[in-house]
């Protein structure tokens, strides 16, 4: 996918994931482009999937959901009752529609699937694994860890490695 990208449209995505809010015009002139330019390469990053949408980072501690926690999940690969075959994507996708999830990843080892939530307190935490999550039908067994302190969370991707890759590539 980066040999779509030239060292402008890298530029751009940086700009972009760090503030989604700037103007065309504050992009076209950080980049050295016309506003025109910039306006098309948007529209072709987001044509081409690259640019997947724009949103608010809500602070959510301020908004009340001061507790976050990873919960390790397994299943049992068959169910029981009539011993059908449980899909583990069929579960991750009921995971990820309850409230308060944020990710949910199918994962290797010694677990099947992670998940990160955000809720008001542990108790909230724990209603959520014994009365959502444990529920599931599939699932057989969970570990909670719930998070001290967090020193980083960003969806910000390492963009500069891609320019660095191209320099290596030229020389």
């Amino acid at each position: 996918m980066s040999k779509l990208l030239d060292e402008k449209d890298l530029k751009l995505l940086s700009l972009l994931q760090k503030n989604s809010n700037m103007s065309i015009k504050e992009l076209a002139k950080r980049i050295g482009s016309p506003i025109t330019t910039v306006y098309s390469r948007i529209r072709r990053l987001e044509r081409l999937g690259i640019i997947k949408g724009y949103t608010a980072i809500l602070d959510p501690v301020k908004l009340g959901f001061g507790t976050t926690a990873f919960i390790l999940a397994s299943f049992k690969y068959k169910i029981e009752k009539g011993g059908e075959l449980v899909s583990q994507r069929a579960i991750a996708r009921k995971i990820a529609s309850l409230p308060g999830v944020q990710e949910v990843h199918i994962i290797s080892g010694d677990w099947d699937i992670l998940i990160k939530v955000k809720a008001r307190d542990v108790q909230e935490v724990g209603r959520f694994v014994l009365d959502k999550l444990r529920l599931i039908e599939g699932i057989e067994k969970t570990l909670t860890c719930v998070v001290f302190d967090s020193a980083k969370e960003s969806m910000e991707l390492p963009l500069d490695l891609i320019s660095k890759e191209r320099g290596e590539e030229k020389g």
